[in-house]
């Protein structure tokens, strides 16, 4: 059912202001199952579902905003990479993207490994379970503290990412009696096609360790020379939300070279090689993400055919997926707050989350799509602006998109496809409470993160 429309701006693309969007899809009812979890769809009644249960069943239960993770489709998808890349790779899980205990243990099952990046992703890693010769600990500037803690546990690999922590690792290892295997961290000069904020591959950014003018060749020369330290092999990551192989085919071929200088120079053939992560995936219609086995098939050839070329026994590999396994998994949930038509122009929708629960639109200009899930709607498609209600005007979680010229206070909607960064990236700007991520699987649906309640807020403050 429908409610009357409201009078407002622009409706079909002909007479829509220049934007971030397309023109409207034939159905706004559907939901496209690029972008949406694999559970999701709507009832006879017209609710939209996860695992079986309804977004009005779950609003009622956990409020608004939310985060509602697929749990069968998390797992699906750490199968698929774990089968893609067989016994004869590694897959380690990308932490940074979302992580918590209920994450960690469902990694353990499914048989994946895990890269944290701050001694609060390692606690959490080890609190939960995770084998320690199973965890990967990436940074730029990891503390002492933090070296020491990853040594002690026997974490399976540390990437180094600088001259100084060549030495500091080393330092620390000999220093507890141990020799840690650790890979350096390489920029190899390929910009990936993607926002200039998380490109990581060129020369001019705080990552790795350039290949341009010797360094890199250096840092083998150092981390060679030390006894605390067995180097196992190179690092590199070209960028994030990537869909083109050919910045791959590049990094790869210039990695390679850098083994072959090595065995040319050391008489040795370092035996691993990670790829890093980066894999891009659906957050609108517009997008088209490779299959896991697509993606394996092509780097696994890339590697092969440029370790054949070199004369070079093909290393071990290692990718790091994190946004391609959890976020198109799960979706926010909000409530509409107020409707306001700018005529001519949009519609604001405002919710009541934002950018304290989604701040990648802010920041990276990030796109997603929205739909109207507590109910259908046969109006007419309607150009609307998704905002929050924090106390600034980019506070936006989706800057162009098509909602039912109906939709009215009371309704809820949903974006997808926020599985990723959103919840790690949260905020109490304006102190907002962090939303809670539940889990649902088979008509159930548990808490794994809970909201954050005025009384956390208030435990920091010691004023």
């Amino acid at each position: 059912m429908s409610r009357s429309a409201h009078p407002a701006g622009p409706r079909h693309a002909d007479v829509l202001p220049e934007g971030h969007y397309t023109a409207p899809p034939a159905d706004l009812n559907v939901l496209d199952p690029k972008v949406w979890a694999r559970t999701v769809e709507r009832n006879d009644r017209g609710v939209v579902t996860v695992g079986g249960i309804g977004v009005d069943e779950l609003r009622e239960q956990f409020g608004t905003p939310a985060y509602f993770l697929d749990e069968a489709d998390f797992r699906a998808r750490c199968r698929a990479w774990a089968d893609a890349f067989g016994t004869e790779a590694d897959v380690f899980y990308a932490g940074k993207a979302f992580l918590s205990r209920a994450i960690v243990r469902w990694l353990k099952e499914e048989g994946l490994n895990l890269d944290v990046c701050s001694g609060g992703e390692l606690t959490t890693a080890l609190s939960a379970g995770m084998p320690a010769e199973r965890i990967a600990f990436h940074g730029n500037n990891k503390s002492e503290e933090e070296i020491r803690k990853a040594v002690e546990a026997g974490v399976g690999r540390i990437v180094l990412d600088s001259f100084q922590e060549i030495v500091r690792v080393a330092h620390i290892a000999q220093s507890l009696g141990k020799r840690q295997r650790v890979q350096i961290r390489v920029t190899v000069g390929v910009e990936a096609h993607t926002h200039e904020f998380i490109a990581t591959a060129h020369e001019d950014q705080k990552f790795g360790i350039a290949l341009a003018g010797g360094q890199a060749a250096e840092a083998v020369r150092r981390a060679l020379k030390l006894d605390g330290l067995e180097l196992i092999g190179i690092h590199s990551h070209i960028g994030s939300q990537i869909f083109d192989m050919a910045g791959f085919e590049v990094s790869a071929r210039r990695v390679v070279q850098l083994l072959a200088e090595v065995r040319d120079e050391h008489g040795i053939e370092l035996p691993e090689i990670d790829l890093g992560g980066g894999l891009g995936i659906a957050y609108t219609s517009e997008d088209d993400p490779r299959e896991p086995h697509h993606i394996a098939k092509a780097l696994n050839e890339i590697v092969t055919r440029e370790c054949e070329a070199a004369g070079l026994a093909t290393p071990r590999i290692s990718v790091e997926p994190g946004r391609a396994i959890v976020g198109p998994t799960a979706f926010t949930l909000y409530e509409v707050g107020t409707v306001k038509p700018l005529e001519g122009l949009r519609t604001y929708v405002s919710v009541d989350g934002g950018m304290s629960d989604n701040i990648r639109t802010a920041l990276y200009d990030a796109e997603y799509s929205v739909a109207l899930v507590s109910r259908t709607s046969d109006a007419e498609p309607m150009l609307t602006r998704v905002v929050g209600k924090h106390c600034e005007s980019g506070d936006i979680v989706v800057r162009d998109a098509f909602l039912p010229a109906d939709v009215a206070p009371g309704d809820l909607i949903a974006v997808p496809a926020t599985g990723a960064y959103c919840r790690s990236m949260a905020s109490n700007y304006n102190h907002a409470l962090r939303p809670p991520v539940v889990a649902v699987r088979d008509g159930e649906a548990r808490v794994i993160v809970r909201r954050e309640t005025e009384e956390d807020l208030l435990r920091l403050d010691v004023g």
